[in-house]
């Protein structure tokens, strides 16, 4: 670790950056604790943040702050940056497309990139039937409009989410998501017509995944009733519920049954699109075909961009008009998005998810087999957690998972903590980040646990 304390120049970005943990002061160093006085002082506290530090440059695996510090990168902006940041080939194509046109809305003057980018995940997405596909900003606004679709081409209004799901935090989104706070506590009324139902949690409930799926479904048909139902959303891995993979099965047996019953299947892909987990897409583990496919985060490498992908015929219910929004598939996010999309199918992100996958499920598993207040280790490829629990009783342990997530970045290793009970922390790192430098940010892992 580098002692240096000399005043940093503003580095540039990208994978030019060096690749390595280097703390020059403490962290909030001067210049990032003044701008974090400035943002108290200008934006609204329900605007938090998790690392004490404001960034001015990032690539590989690295984000450097204000007074040079360069921490490991676990995070990846919440599975936003798989590509790493500042891609050059992303960076070239966003200044291309600035200098040409920044915006004409799709709805009024059409224009390539977005007609391009619909195809590219007609093509990508799973299944071999005719899909198309819309764009929009986020993910929770894709959550919404796949909703939206899914009552429109149905005639029907229920919808089934699940237990420790998160969509989004708009109106609708909050309703589908299961933890209250910070997401929902005092913003509602919430959208009506949504129910939950139980999910495949394999280190709490120790069901298999068709008994699980059978829980589900039993609750679905007395509570509410297939007839009523439009359609039933689920992340094929959660994510901020805490990264919960279900139970070989249970996907496979809600897809049929809501096929039997002529219920749209959405999968929210969100956090687990584009080659995060090991595949292009999360479904492809489960040997799923959703409805409709819900993406954003990594689709375009930091610009916000977000999609609806499904059958033709369902994506072709709403009349028109009925879709759409001033910004949705912007064309300097869709110029970023093909870049992004060449980069994960051309340049082995998908294998490197993989080997990232395995090296974190490695040491993780270590770090369990050595310290019972590791409860668990799941997840797949690049997208890995570890839940914290009471060693004597199995009941989660959020404080301990605050605690070494707070020694990491106070170390120059950025960790996310999420899950139902707060206390899982979730490995996301870039897909473009080295081995050396994430068995580094391990290392600090360990030894912050260790401490603690």
């Amino acid at each position: 670790m580098s002692t240096t304390t000399t005043t940093p120049t503003t580095p540039l970005g990208g994978p030019g950056l060096p690749q390595e943990r280097r703390i020059v002061t403490a962290i909030p160093g001067p210049r990032s604790a003044e701008l974090l006085a400035r943002k108290a002082a200008a934006v609204p506290s329900g605007v938090g943040h998790t690392v004490p530090v404001h960034a001015v440059a990032a690539g590989g695996g690295v984000v450097v702050d204000a007074d040079g510090n360069s921490l490991i990168d676990l995070g990846a902006g919440i599975a936003v940056t798989s590509v790493g940041n500042a891609h050059p080939a992303v960076v070239a194509a966003v200044q291309a497309q600035v200098a040409q046109f920044t915006h004409t809305c799709f709805m009024i003057s059409p224009y390539e990139s977005y007609v391009a980018v619909a195809e590219a995940l007609n093509r990508l997405t799973p299944g071999d039937h005719e899909k198309k596909t819309a764009l929009f900003n986020s993910g929770a606004e894709a959550v919404e409009n796949a909703v939206k679709i899914a009552r429109k081409a149905t005639g029907r209004q229920a919808v089934v989410a699940f237990d420790h799901g998160y969509h989004g935090r708009t109106n609708l989104t909050m309703a589908l998501t299961a933890k209250s706070m910070p997401y929902k506590s005092g913003f509602g009324p919430f959208a009506p017509e949504i129910y939950r139902a139980p999910l495949s949690y394999p280190f709490r409930d120790g069901l298999s995944g068709p008994d699980a799926a059978a829980r589900a479904i039993s609750l679905i048909e007395k509570q509410i009733g297939a007839d009523n139902l439009a359609a039933v959303i689920i992340e094929p891995i959660q994510g901020e519920g805490g990264f919960i993979v279900p139970a070989d099965g249970f996907l496979s047996a809600l897809v049929d049954w809501c096929r039997e019953n002529g219920v749209v299947f959405i999968a929210d892909e969100v956090q687990t699109g584009f080659a995060r987990t090991g595949a292009m897409f999360a479904s492809e583990h489960f040997g799923i075909v959703p409805d409709l496919i819900t993406t954003a985060k990594g689709i375009a490498a930091g610009l916000p961009l977000a999609a609806v992908t499904g059958r033709a015929e369902i994506m072709d219910a709403s009349h028109p008009g009925g879709l759409g929004g001033t910004y949705g598939g912007n064309p300097i996010a869709c110029a970023a998005a093909l870049a992004a999309i060449d980069a994960f199918e051309n340049e082995g992100l998908i294998e490197r998810a993989q080997q990232l996958g395995a090296r974190l499920t490695r040491r993780l598993n270590d770090l369990r087999d050595a310290d019972p207040r590791v409860g668990d280790v799941r997840g797949r490829g690049a997208m890995v957690a570890a839940e914290f629990v009471d060693p004597e009783t199995g009941a989660p342990d959020a404080a301990l998972t605050a605690a070494v997530a707070k020694a990491c970045i106070a170390e120059g290793v950025i960790v996310l903590t999420c899950g139902t009970y707060g206390n899982v922390i979730r490995f996301l790192p870039p897909l473009a980040i080295g081995d050396e430098l994430l068995d580094e940010g391990l290392d600090v892992v360990a030894a912050a646990l260790g401490r603690l």
